[in-house]
């Protein structure tokens, strides 16, 4: 299902993602409206991409009819970019590249430098648009331009060397392909004539991330520069959002040039292959469906964090309950009374059991994981399936949908919401037997935690948080137990307010991910929900909170050994330890490694909390603090995360009891 779609203007010229498209023929055609705002923080002159020469550029015009007059309004003349340099002015390479960067919008880098990218950071220190914020490891500076980029919906941008600084980058750039984060990553590389000699600090890796990227660039000219970084941008953001790599050799970073801004960006291929606006038929056919459904539940995952509005409207107008994947956390209220909050492996009760015994399934947005479906042939087995997902791959990948619309779940929602909204009074939707039958299980199966004694128990530690903060801080964890407690007991109540690692589950992710997460949004609370395991991967990156003094609080769930590896040790392998205590064997009784040490090496306020009953005075403490703090939080390695559905298995299968002071 794809049309050819002809850039034809570019609207917003206040916005640093100004591409929409149009199409030629009179039915509606996809405007590919970029969902990223413009970041606030700084008064930048940007201007919008002006891309001339082989695409047509007819003059924009609003028209409005009525049945006597035609107005036609035209739109205010672009502002000239204010460059450093007069048109004619011969600079570097390294100097184009970062003017490229200031002229898509961007206002923050996560830059660490190297031999091959010393000339970009140099050029850098002549931007006054640009700000960098040096993490301490190439992995920590595109984990945290995923959490820029995840919390904004902005490109998170990241610059590392060549060599190991570029296989640095590897991690980050699998799992924001996984989890659609638009990222552009560039790479310092040897000089063009030493590309294939092994030179030092010397990988190929174009081909090295061919795999994990959405496109990436060898720059082999550098009057290419200004379209490779017009085209970055546009890939990293269009369609599904992905990363995307730019490797500069040395030498086209030193050449100096006068660049030509106003190149035409060259994606024919990818041009045509963007889906089309939804079909009016198909919608219809959907809400049909609907109306003849009496068990209806909606599937909704990453893909609908730019739909909230859209999709809660659809939702009043319906009244459907919603489930919601990890990744699509906040897209719906999870406060809301229709939701059922996470389904899957570690998901609700009541939000497996809706999917499970449904007649209809409306999965938006959504890729059918094998964490959410488990066995696959049990997975919404009595449903008919809607698959709306703006990816064609996708599409019958897992699970074969009975109605299947490749297009942007936004325009997908708004399509339907007016055909609903047409037929008010006409359509009668009512599920309230349905919800009734949904409402008793979340009274039996409510999520839950046993006390012990002092103990602290962590999911309390989340739900304490979450009371603390009113539900609106923004959330970034690592990966492991205290990644679902986050997830079950945090209520996300808007898109963008939860940052983890889901394809991937890439441990070190919280910090800095919280990191870019506060450069985004400064105003903001955001709070490093993290486990001591994944806390270790990048403790580096306290410096850099401290050096920017960004306000990051870290909640520190630490039981001093590897959660869930544990979890599945004690349920499937007789509680046999095989490498996942993180002590000190020598001495069991004390924490180890000091997490308060790591801090006050830093210059980072810290406390420890060890008895439930001094923990919400801990917590308010942290919150309460000025700038970064680190809260060390006991908790007993012996919890499970309940309810969870074995791998491969099915809702029938789901564990609700037990942890791992109970021998299996």
């Amino acid at each position: 299902m794809a049309a050819t779609c002809t850039p034809d203007t570019f609207a917003n010229p206040s916005s640093p993602f100004p591409f929409s498209f149009s199409s030629k023929s009179p039915l509606p055609i996809s405007r590919f409206t970029l969902p990223f705002t413009h970041n606030p923080r700084k008064a930048t002159h940007l201007r919008s991409l002006y891309i001339s020469n082989s695409l047509s550029q007819p003059t924009t015009t609003t028209t409005t009819t009525t049945t006597t007059t035609t107005t036609t309004k035209t739109p205010p003349e672009k502002q000239p970019f204010p460059s450093r340099f007069s048109p004619d002015e011969p600079r570097k390479g390294s100097d184009i590249l970062v003017e490229a960067l200031e002229r898509q919008g961007a206002t923050d880098v996560f830059a660490y430098p190297g031999g091959a990218s010393m000339e970009i950071h140099q050029a850098l220190t002549r931007s006054n648009i640009i700000r960098n914020i040096l993490p301490r490891h190439e992995q920590g500076g595109i984990f945290a331009a995923e959490g820029y980029a995840r919390s904004s919906g902005i490109p998170g941008v990241c610059i590392a060397t060549s060599g190991p600084g570029a296989t640095n980058l590897v991690s980050g750039l699998a799992d924001a392909l996984l989890d659609s984060v638009p990222i552009v990553a560039i790479t310092g590389q040897v000089p063009r004539r030493m590309i294939g000699t092994d030179a030092f600090q010397e990988t190929p890796i174009v081909e090295v991330t061919r795999s994990i990227t959405k496109h990436n660039y060898l720059v082999l000219d550098v009057d290419d520069i200004p379209r490779i970084v017009s085209e970055a941008f546009f890939l990293a953001t269009s369609g599904r959002p992905g990363p995307v790599l730019i490797d500069v050799p040395k030498d086209i970073q030193q050449q100096l040039a006068v660049p030509n801004w106003n190149q035409p960006i060259k994606l024919p291929g990818y041009m045509s292959r963007l889906p089309k606006a939804p079909d009016e038929t198909h919608l219809e056919q959907i809400v049909r469906l609907i109306s003849e459904s009496k068990k209806p539940v909606l599937y909704v995952g990453g893909g609908c964090l730019n739909s909230s509005e859209e999709l809660t409207r659809f939702v009043e107008l319906t009244g459907i309950p919603v489930a919601s994947t990890l990744m699509g956390l906040g897209s719906f209220p999870c406060s809301d009374d229709l939701s059922l909050q996470m389904l899957g492996m570690h998901g609700t009760v009541y939000a497996n059991y809706a999917v499970d015994k449904s007649d209809m399934l409306l999965a938006f947005g959504v890729r059918f994981d094998d964490r959410v479906t488990g066995k696959l042939e049990a997975f919404a087995s009595r449903a008919k399936i809607v698959h709306i997902d703006i990816d064609s791959a996708e599409i019958g990948k897992n699970k074969q949908p009975h109605v299947s619309v490749c297009a942007d779940v936004k325009l997908a929602l708004k399509g339907m919401n007016r055909i609903l909204e047409s037929k008010i009074g006409k359509l009668k939707l009512d599920f309230s037997s349905w919800r009734e039958e949904l409402n008793e299980q979340k009274k039996n199966y409510p999520l839950s935690y046993k006390t012990f004694g002092e103990a602290i128990p962590p999911q309390y530690a989340i739900q304490v948080l979450d009371e603390l903060t009113d539900g609106n801080a923004i959330i970034s964890t690592g990966v492991g137990q205290h990644q679902m407690w986050a997830a079950q007991f945090y209520k996300y109540n808007r898109p963008r307010q939860w940052l983890t690692s889901g394809g991937l589950g890439a441990m070190g992710f919280g910090l800095p991910a919280a990191i870019g997460a506060a450069v985004a949004n400064p105003e903001a609370v955001v709070v490093d929900i993290d486990g001591d395991g994944s806390f270790m991967m990048n403790v580096q990156e306290l410096a850099t909170i401290r050096v920017e003094n960004l306000p990051i609080k870290i909640m520190l769930l630490n039981n001093q050994h590897l959660g869930m590896v544990v979890q599945w040790e004690d349920r499937f392998y007789k509680a046999n330890r095989a490498h996942t205590y993180l002590g000190d064997p020598s001495r069991e009784s004390e924490i180890f490694p000091n997490m308060l040490k790591f801090a006050e090496a830093c210059g980072i306020p810290a406390s420890r909390v060890t008895r439930r009953e001094d923990l919400r005075a801990a917590i308010q403490k942290m919150l309460d603090t000025p700038g970064p703090y680190l809260l060390d939080v006991i908790v007993p390695h012996q919890e499970h995360v309940l309810p969870m559905i074995p791998s491969g298995g099915a809702f029938k299968d789901v564990i609700t009891e037990g942890d791992g002071r109970t021998n299996y």
